[in-house]
């Protein structure tokens, strides 16, 4: 039991890719602005040391995923050898961190885990700490996912399937709408695959679930999800400046694995009539091939509008 006048201890540990760190940062954040609440970010040595993060109110916690000079890249990217080895180094130096901060006096008593990593739960239910799980997709494609693991998607979805009309989705899904990994087409290596479908191992076991999504969003997937999982939607996960400034200072995000060229791209944009530019990403884990890029590039020359793609450094050979 928390007493009133003592500090709530949060942890938080997202799994180390952009799209994964940054919104839960952004959670703790919010987390530690209610007075007597101290949040802790978990991230592994090579993103802190890539990164230099910005935090804000949240403490930053380095640990060894075993890969700390090139992070996922070291053992051919984000999958099964990774995955693997985050666990295996992960589960000691995180074991390690709960030990050192309960003997400094500022004991954790709750873990905030992303559930591409579900081997954290049991661990903070071992040094008696109450757990949340943040799913950082979106409550629809979630779903999709717990439907494909319940076996009502058939995976692989090829094209020419007949459409998929899912309980709480408020659309039908073809081939198409489907997301990449549970496709015939996925080049990714079968094990990303796995993590997906089994990100959902143990929720029932948690004591909250949370969702990277919003109830305008998406109220009908928000409601299903609320309904099936007890989750909660968190978003949007952005800085307070672009939401209610009720975060001073919170004006960018805190975590930059990929050098961001911000002048010279607020420079481009501003020179274009509002609401003319099409934004197109597909993140930091996703690797179309190359015929898939130069579908994109077609698609985006052919539209007729100025566009902004963002595309890795380890992808732009695909353009040429």
């Amino acid at each position: 039991m928390v007493h009133a006048d003592e500090t709530t201890h949060i942890l938080l540990v997202p799994y180390p890719a952009q799209g994964h760190l940054n919104p839960i940062l952004q959670f703790g954040k919010r987390l530690a602005g209610h007075g007597g609440v101290r949040c802790t970010v978990a991230a592994t040595r090579f993103v802190v040391g890539s990164t230099k993060p910005s935090p804000g109110s949240v403490h930053i916690a380095v640990f060894s995923d075993g890969c700390d000079t090139g992070g996922a890249a070291e053992l051919g990217g984000h999958k099964g050898p990774y995955f693997e080895q985050l666990e295996a180094a992960g589960s000691e130096a995180l074991d390690e961190l709960l030990r050192s901060e309960a003997a400094s006096g500022r004991p954790v008593r709750v873990v905030v885990y992303d559930t591409f990593m579900p081997w954290v739960a049991p661990l903070a239910r071992r040094h008696g700490a109450a757990c949340a799980a943040v799913l950082t997709q979106t409550c629809a494609v979630d779903i999709v996912y717990t439907h494909a693991r319940a076996g009502r998607v058939p995976v692989p979805v090829r094209k020419g399937d007949s459409p998929l009309d899912l309980p709480g989705l408020s659309s039908r899904l073809g081939a198409g709408d489907v997301p990449t990994f549970l496709t015939d087409s996925d080049a990714h290596h079968p094990s990303l695959r796995d993590l997906l479908m089994n990100q959902f191992t143990g929720l029932d076991a948690v004591d909250h679930v949370f969702v990277n999504s919003f109830f305008d969003l998406e109220p009908q997937e928000a409601e299903y999800l609320a309904s099936t999982l007890g989750a909660r939607t968190i978003g949007p996960t952005v800085p307070s400046a672009y939401l209610d400034n009720r975060l001073a200072d919170d004006a960018s995000y805190g975590f930059h694995l990929h050098t961001p060229m911000t002048a010279v791209t607020k420079a481009w944009l501003d020179a274009r009539p509002p609401r003319s530019v099409v934004y197109a990403s597909f993140g930091s884990i996703v690797a179309p091939g190359p015929d898939q890029m130069a579908e994109v590039a077609d698609g985006l020359r052919n539209a007729g509008s100025p566009f902004l793609w963002v595309v890795r450094a380890t992808e732009t050979a695909k353009l040429i």
